[in-house]
């Protein structure tokens, strides 16, 4: 079967660098897709829609499957590729890239039938003989614009859903990281996926906004709040549904009874694991004033260990993936020390070539300040004193943010009753960010984190209209409420009162009485 995907090694037309996070040496250049070259693979998308969605699901399935074929037989070697081109270590591009597209593959292949199956619903009295169904079809062409620290997993697996139910997709991959726009398009051509059925983009910020005004059928985006709000105002002159996977400023809560070196571990691992550059990175510590500098202390020895270097040096930590982020986190930090804060470890960039920016612990965080108020994106764990859980709770939801959320205590009961009062869209006890990982799953925000979800059954059904459909089976040649109307008041009286007052019977009886009617009539 032809496949088709935009070549990265276009001789025409304009292009953009890559450049290594690592040392700051030249990758290659990569072609900025047209707007005319957008329309082209949109309507290659269209036409390829058509033969797709009567595709069965089975069918489908099955050759999406092979996916985990070329994951196995390449998967070091894709790793490799995405550490160079994110700089995050090697064991990152494993376990947070690659090991999710298996997992969540094997979910859908023993949960799509059911959960985008015809299912049969409740029919009232009022309608006796009828049966009721929900069913689901596909969207049609579906714009993906994915975010550039987790290229691959979060290009793939809105792409994957959106093929499971039925669409076709148009990825436009982040320009910082078009290497592993590179190892998607390449994934799609070894599995042989029919032409037009997946079309990878590479291009800047123009190609993204060709996207959002071309002739897609529905726009998935992860990214800032400022951009999401751009592609919801383009989405909006159609219009057509959007989907919008935001930011985050995670608050972790840690209790007096909590395991409080397991919290530290936690802190630091949800804080700069992928160099902090996470929507669901931690990016407040909430800890009761009890055990706060037991907690400090733990969390400044666990930072203490971390190895920062090339994804080659067997590193922790790697450096930034976009340098211009590097700005964003020296503000946050410097703005917060002016305000009060301390900077117990870190606080500066590290002195070698690359954009690497130092683990670090900033302790006496407020609200007023912009490391708390505003997504840093870095490095950075801010660290908040609070008075009890009470107050904690009331800081975590009193956000702007609303994605995820943790609750340490060593009382599991409590801490599920805590995590009943975030305001967010998934919360973990005594752990934190691997929920993201579970397929079964929804994955979403709230407030500016976005709206929508995927993962779970919402991630097949995200990408599906819902369609109500009622049979008779048309054995009669009247329905009880078709004209004539005349001499039917009392009749339907009889059954607005009985269904209004719960007197089944009375309700039956007028049924009846407007069916004989309307059989004479």
């Amino acid at each position: 079967m032809q496949t088709s995907t935009t070549s990265a090694t276009r001789a025409d037309g304009p292009t953009f660098e890559k450049r290594s996070p690592v040392t700051g040496e030249p990758l290659g250049r990569f072609p900025i897709t047209s707007p005319a070259e957008v329309d082209e693979a949109v309507a290659r998308a269209r036409e390829a829609f058509a033969t797709w969605r009567e595709t069965p699901l089975e069918e489908r399935l099955r050759m999406l499957g092979r996916i985990k074929d070329v994951v196995e037989a390449h998967g070091e070697e894709y790793a490799r590729r995405i550490s160079e081109d994110t700089g995050k270590p090697l064991v990152d591009s494993l376990l947070t890239e690659l090991m999710s597209i298996p997992l969540f593959l094997d979910h859908y292949r023993k949960t799509a039938a059911k959960v985008l199956g015809r299912k049969r619903v409740g029919t009232p009295i009022l309608f006796p003989g009828k049966r009721s169904y929900i069913e689901r079809f596909p969207v049609g062409v579906i714009a993906v614009i994915a975010p550039w620290n987790f290229p691959f997993q979060l290009s793939m697996i809105p792409v994957l859903s959106a093929l499971i139910a039925g669409n076709t997709v148009v990825l436009k991959p982040s320009e910082v990281t078009p290497l592993t726009g590179e190892i998607i398009a390449e994934i799609f051509r070894r599995i042989g996926l029919p032409r037009g059925v997946v079309e990878v983009l590479q291009g800047d910020g123009t190609t993204g906004a060709a996207l959002t005004a071309a002739a897609v059928d529905k726009i998935f985006f992860t990214g800032s709040v400022a951009t999401g709000r751009k592609v919801m105002a383009a989405a909006a002159q159609r219009p057509i549904p959007v989907e919008l996977e935001l930011g985050g400023k995670d608050a972790m809560i840690v209790l007096a009874d909590a395991n409080l070196r397991r919290a530290a571990r936690a802190a630091a691992w949800g804080g700069l694991v992928n160099c902090g550059q996470m929507c669901t990175s931690v990016e407040r510590v909430l800890v009761e004033s009890a055990v706060h500098d037991r907690f400090v202390a733990l969390l400044d020895e666990e930072v203490a260990k971390m190895r920062v270097g090339g994804p080659d040096e067997h590193a922790e930590m790697g450096p930034l993936t976009f340098g211009k982020q590097l700005e964003t986190i020296e503000r946050h930090v410097k703005g917060a020390v002016e305000a009060g804060a301390r900077i117990l470890r870190g606080g500066e960039r590290v002195d070698r070539p690359g954009q690497f920016y130092a683990p670090t612990i900033v302790t006496g965080v407020t609200p007023e300040m912009e490391l708390y108020r505003e997504e840093t994106f870095g490095p950075v764990i801010p660290v908040i004193e609070v008075a009890d859980a009470d107050e904690a709770v009331r800081l975590a939801n009193d956000h702007q943010y609303g994605l995820n959320g943790s609750v340490f205590t060593g009382d599991v009961e409590r801490g599920l009753a805590i995590a009943s009062r975030l305001e967010c869209g998934q919360v973990m006890v005594n752990d934190l960010v691997a929920s993201v990982g579970n397929p079964a799953l929804p994955f979403g925000g709230v407030k500016n984190s976005g709206f929508g979800r995927y993962h779970g059954d919402e991630g097949l059904l995200s990408f599906t209209h819902e369609r109500a459909i009622m049979v008779d089976r048309g054995r009669l040649d009247f329905e009880a409420f078709w004209f004539p109307y005349q001499g039917k008041y009392d009749a339907m009286a009889q059954v607005f009162h009985g269904l209004v007052g719960g007197n089944l019977p009375k309700a039956l009886v007028g049924l009846a009485k407007l069916g004989r009617i309307t059989s004479r009539g």
